[in-house]
């Protein structure tokens, strides 16, 4: 289905210089109106598996965006084979950027993760 011509700044100049020789080619078409979700089939090893309680223990020092992302897209798998992720931070204080007021702690807690900071509580390794 021919789509009206837009003519709008595009993400680079390369883009321009398409959407110029698509002008001049009367062609009918728009500019990024479609969007397609997708997934990525990949595999989260977490660092610590404590067996008995069904406990994975992610010990992190600088928790990434690509971290971030990482772990509530693996979360499902991880819950539907009965297991509970939880964080032991280095300094659970810091924040997710420069620019962010939410510390490391703060995004657990907004996301329902268990976390500590520096060691592993004894609560945790009694319940294996």
């Amino acid at each position: 289905m021919p789509r009206k011509r837009t003519r709008s700044t595009k993400r680079s100049g390369f883009e321009d210089t398409l959407a110029d020789q698509l002008d001049k080619a009367g062609a009918w078409y728009a500019y990024e109106t479609e969007r397609f979700r997708y997934t990525i089939q990949k595999t989260y090893t977490p660092d610590f598996v404590l067996p008995r309680s069904r406990i994975l223990i992610e010990a992190k020092g600088y928790f990434t965006s690509a971290d971030r992302s990482k772990t509530l897209a693996a979360r499902e798998a991880i819950e539907e084979q009965g297991w509970e992720l939880r964080f032991v931070f280095q300094k659970a204080s810091n924040k997710l950027n420069k620019k962010s007021k939410t510390t490391y702690g703060d995004w657990c807690d907004k996301h329902g993760f268990l976390w500590a900071e520096g060691k592993v509580p004894r609560a945790w390794l009694k319940q294996s």
